[in-house]
């Protein structure tokens, strides 16, 4: 099972998205602030962070540079997140180290899409759901 992780300090759209993702079948971590992010994304190494760009104590913007500028973390996509979508954003985001932008409320068809786009990308670990075996 592939582990994401999500930076999200709003406790419902934290509940909400991580159940919503467990149901597709990943494993989904958390963290509230960027600076627990960091931790977590250096700990745990999940395969993908969503992460949330308007956060407490250190915002999503600064946290994905720092996790771009390490080598431990370099490699673990980030899907930025955000219910500010201004013009300039995506574009701020993506030069601050995300990999992809969404905006909330989440759409999930299309993060599914995004989740689907970073997979097929060369060199980053699948990050599909495996099926369940039936036993």
């Amino acid at each position: 099972m592939l582990r994401l992780l999500l930076v999200e300090d709003n406790e419902l759209n934290r509940d909400m998205l991580g159940r919503r993702l467990r149901h597709r079948g990943y494993e989904v971590v958390t963290a509230v602030n960027g600076r627990e992010g960091i931790e977590m994304a250096r700990g745990e190494k999940p395969d993908v962070i969503l992460m949330d760009l308007s956060l407490p104590e250190m915002d999503g913007w600064q946290a994905a540079r720092i996790l771009k500028n390490d080598p431990d973390t370099d490699g673990i996509p980030i899907v930025a997140l955000t219910a500010h979508a201004m013009n300039g954003d995506r574009e701020r985001a993506l030069a601050a180290g995300c990999d992809e932008y969404a905006t909330k409320p989440v759409d999930m068809p299309l993060l599914m899409d995004i989740l689907a786009r970073l997979n097929a990308q060369p060199g980053l670990k699948s990050l599909a759901p495996q099926p369940i075996d039936s036993v």
